[in-house]
């Protein structure tokens, strides 16, 4: 690896010394303004980049972002976008991505952004660098631009077919040019390179075993290191006894207040030297998985309180429903687990880590040391994995304080273990919800409070005549954060499942009562759509159900349909089949999007059926993957994926709405197979005895 340019203020790119860092060519800058509305663009100054295409003087083109590769294909996809507007094959192009010193700051990669905010920009800064070496073939040849074609990485003058290549163009030049606004993009319905199944950059490297993860990274003179860890949340280190681990000489012990690690040659030793520490701990009670959902409740920091008109339409009505349910904290589960290398040269410091955020893990890193950010730099290989998980730099904060002491590179890999216990995870919540209908069957009321688990997906997509919404924040006593689809995942359960009980409460079939309480032309074509595919209507064997749910989050639609059947004898419950229909826009790669829903769906069945968090009095009871279920191969159902590719419409991000719809089809499916009505997340917990 090349750690020796590590970041200084002089090496910092920005508009400046753009060229004379990079070499001459010509190149489209996008700033922050560029890319965000001014309330974005105030992190920067004018100064600062958002992302930028480079043609060298070569004619190689370069393009650089901070966003992150984490399994989700995004290198592909933001390449095949510059690809198409300048007509170049994908392999000309080489992205540069999440590397603080390389690339610009970026915020971070989550959210499903990357996407509907740094493609169009991307799309249009190629497009402006095609009309600009359009511009300069014309200068060339003297004619006018109407004569001259951009095409196959050379500008071609029409009527007498000289041709100019890139290279041929950027050469002695040194040109900075910003987006032009009246550079026309290609429509979607020309596309060549975007749009099409695309395979995935580099892929042959990660399923041949050549991609390194900072987990099979090594640096000359590297050294392992591992940290004690606290009993349980909340717990206060007394004393640490550290003579017994200095098992060898090459053993080496950090201890600086409450900070204990360990470093030494080898993984094993290191491990074997922390187990011999001899710590006592201060711990106090802790609220427990048998409490949790009263003291979410209880500690909700606004109580909130139900509107007159919504308790008097609900008051009014024969036909209503009123029901709480309880999502569990469930945990991320990537392959890789947090890991880190950290290496100090005099004040400068580099880090290579998996992470949704590497500047954000830089701004930790200069906190913690109370250095320059300039001084630190973060790389973040392509990465396995996060889901949502990895926003955060533990094992990188971990590892640079073990190097700064040792004066040695340092790495740390987090345990499986370790990864469940003090890695964050998806915040479990209580959902109190009650519902109303007239004898026509349109909703007259809605009321919806979410304690703790977040906002996301809240908002009914049906029509109300009255409704009172409302997420109330409270005291977490685990370790939470962002997860795949936020706390959609848990709202459109809920949604889901109220609308469902309606539904049976009217006799009404359940899809037919979705599609007369909704307006939005989108979710009833993914309804609709995903009900064709399935065979909504058809008839179904005895101790089958059929289930059917949808959702819209992060500007995409998901319908989801599924098929189980109850063997009443055994009490075997099987998934027997899942179809989804997803609409999210035009479709930049049709089979990375399908690997996206189906990915999304997959995770989605753990958290539905399986999948807890166990934990008392603040220690978490399952932090293993023989006592946390996740989903297995056996598992896995047939899947039919629809993708509906509206070309008329901007792409949004795929990689979380699609895993909202799965866990209340499921519940649904189980309610028409049984007649038992589950509220609580996960369900298969619960029984299907004992519910009713």
């Amino acid at each position: 690896m090349d750690h020796q340019n590590i970041a200084s203020p002089a090496h910092t790119v920005t508009r400046r010394n753009f060229f004379k860092l990079l070499g001459g060519g010509v190149a489209i800058i996008l700033t922050w303004s560029d890319l965000f509305a001014s309330k974005e663009a105030a992190i920067a100054d004018e100064n600062s980049i958002a992302a930028w295409i480079h043609i060298q003087e070569n004619g190689k083109i370069a393009v650089f972002t901070g966003k992150v590769e984490v399994g989700q294909n995004i290198r592909t996809s933001l390449t095949q976008v510059v690809a198409e507007e300048l007509s170049v094959p994908v392999d000309a192009i080489e992205m540069t991505m999440g590397d603080t010193l390389l690339t610009p700051y970026d915020r971070g990669t989550y959210g499903s952004l990357t996407t509907p905010t740094m493609a169009p920009k991307l799309r249009k800064a190629a497009a402006s660098l095609r009309e600009a070496l359009a511009d300069m073939a014309a200068a060339e040849w003297k004619t006018d631009k109407q004569s001259v074609k951009v095409k196959d990485g050379k500008a071609v003058h029409t009527s007498s077919g000289k041709t100019l290549s890139y290279a041929a163009l950027a050469k002695g030049k040194k040109l900075e040019l910003p987006l032009n606004d009246k550079a026309a993009l290609t429509p979607a319905e020309q596309w060549t390179v975007a749009g099409t199944a695309v395979p995935k950059i580099d892929g042959k490297l990660f399923v041949s075993g050549k991609h390194k993860y900072v987990s099979d990274m090594a640096v000359p003179g590297m050294v392992y290191g591992k940290i004690l860890r606290a009993p349980s949340y909340g717990a206060t280190l007394v004393s640490a006894d550290v003579e017994k681990a200095r098992i060898s000489p090459a053993v080496t012990i950090v201890k600086e207040k409450d900070y204990v690690g360990v470093v030494a040659p080898d993984p094993q030793t290191a491990a074997n030297a922390l187990a011999r520490i001899d710590a006592h701990w201060n711990t106090t009670p802790q609220p427990s998985k048998a409490n949790i959902f009263a003291y979410l409740k209880e500690n909700a920091r606004d109580k909130g309180n139900t509107k007159e008109e919504v308790e008097k339409a609900f008051a009014a009505s024969n036909i209503n429903i009123k029901q709480h349910f309880e999502i569990q904290y469930i945990a991320h589960v990537p392959l890789e687990p947090r890991a880190a290398i950290a290496i100090w040269e005099g004040e400068k410091l580099t880090v290579w880590t998996g992470t949704q955020r590497p500047f954000g893990v830089q701004e930790e890193l200069a906190a913690e040391f109370s250095i320059s950010k300039e001084k630190i730099r973060v790389i973040m290989p392509d990465t396995g994995s996060a889901y949502g998980g990895k926003h955060s730099g533990e094992a990188a904060v971990e590892a640079a304080k073990l190097a700064k002491v040792t004066g040695k590179p340092v790495k740390v890999v987090w345990t499986r273990e370790e990864e469940f216990k003090w890695a964050y995870l998806r915040p479990g919540g209580l959902i109190e919800a009650a519902a109303s209908v007239n004898k026509e069957g349109l909703i007259t009321s809605w009321e919806f409070h979410n304690y703790n688990s977040g906002n996301a997906g809240i908002d009914t997509p049906y029509d109300t005549a009255n409704e009172q919404i409302q997420f109330h924040p409270s005291k977490t006593p685990l370790k939470q954060g962002s997860y795949r689809g936020l706390a959609a995942t848990a709202n459109v359960f809920a949604i889901e499942s109220i609308m469902d009980d309606l539904a049976r409460k009217l006799k009404r079939d359940p899809l037919d009562f979705r599609l007369s309480n909704l307006k939005d032309e989108r979710l009833k074509n993914v309804l609709q759509t995903a009900a064709t595919k399935f065979g909504w209507k058809k008839e179904k064997k005895a101790g089958h159900g059929y289930g059917i749910a949808c959702g819209f989050v992060k500007n995409s639609y998901i319908a989801t349909c599924v098929e189980v059947a109850h063997d009443t004898s055994s009490e075997e419950l099987k998934v027997l089949r899942i179809v989804a229909a997803y609409d999210c826009g035009t479709i930049v790669n049709p089979m990375h999007l399908e690997n996206q829903v189906m990915g999304c769906i997959l995770q989605g069945l753990g958290g539905a059926l399986f999948e807890e968090i166990d934990f008392e009095d603040g220690k978490i009871l399952n932090p293993s993957l023989s006592s946390y279920r996740v989903p297995r191969f056996t598992d896995i159902p047939p899947l039919d994926i629809v993708l509906i590719n509206r070309k008329d419409i901007p792409s949004a991000g795929a990689g979380e709405t699609p895993i909202v719809g799965i866990a209340p089809a499921i519940r649904n499916a189980i309610l028409d197979a049984t007649g038992i009505k589950l509220y609580n997340l996960p369900l298969i917990p619960q029984g299907l005895k004992t519910n009713s």
